[in-house]
């Protein structure tokens, strides 16, 4: 489980298509203290540790992990925001978050609002009805507050949130190019939800 609270940004150096695809991620954790095994959400994909030295670690991606996380997210030079996962006693700050990516978000707009900076992201119309206004959202690992909630004629929702300047900096939210695509996690309890609803209509 992780909070949504960004504590580091990696970089991609290597990625290599074995059996699954095994990446190599520099960071600057404490690498002494994360054991072969641990998990760390990277841009809100919660991934398994298999390798580590003193300033990188290593996971493999199975093929579905690919497919389902942002196009492109895992090429060499690509930044990525760190969590390593929550322990008993730590604060919880953010929300309770998986680090499964229940789809991906594309970026309408980013526009300034005094300091900080109003996006809108599209996400798919499955995702629809678990976002609502002052609802939490996870967006590529980032512990975030809907703001306002559009539903489109396709089916699909634009949501719109406000990114303060200290999260653009601690975060790879200072890149907002037209089109990028991020990892969506809805509210855990929205995910519940959806279920217990569709298991009601069946």
């Amino acid at each position: 489980m992780f909070t949504g609270i960004i504590t580091d940004i990696g970089t991609v150096r290597e990625a290599e298509q074995r059996g699954d695809l095994r990446v190599v991620i520099g960071c600057s954790f404490e690498m002494d203290g994360v054991a072969i095994g641990a998990s760390i959400a990277c841009s809100g994909a919660c991934l398994t540790v298999v390798d580590k030295g003193p300033d990188w670690f290593a996971v493999d991606l199975s093929a579905e992990t690919v497919e389902r996380t942002a196009p492109g997210l895992w090429s060499v030079g690509r930044r990525l925001n760190l969590e390593r996962a929550l322990k008993v006693g730590d604060e919880l700050g953010g929300h309770i978050v998986t680090g499964h990516v229940d789809g991906i978000g594309t970026l309408v707009s980013a526009s300034p609002i005094g300091d900080s900076t109003a996006l809108v992201i599209a996400a798919p119309a499955d995702l629809a009805p678990a976002l609502a206004a002052k609802g939490s959202i996870t967006l590529d690992g980032i512990s975030l507050t809907v703001n306002s909630v559009q539903d489109q004629a396709d089916g699909s929702v634009h949501f719109g949130m406000n990114i303060i300047p200290h999260t653009a900096v601690a975060t790879t939210l200072d890149d907002l190019n037209a089109g990028r695509a991020f990892n969506l996690e809805i509210d855990v309890l929205a995910r519940y939800l959806q279920r217990m609803q569709a298991v009601a209509r069946a």
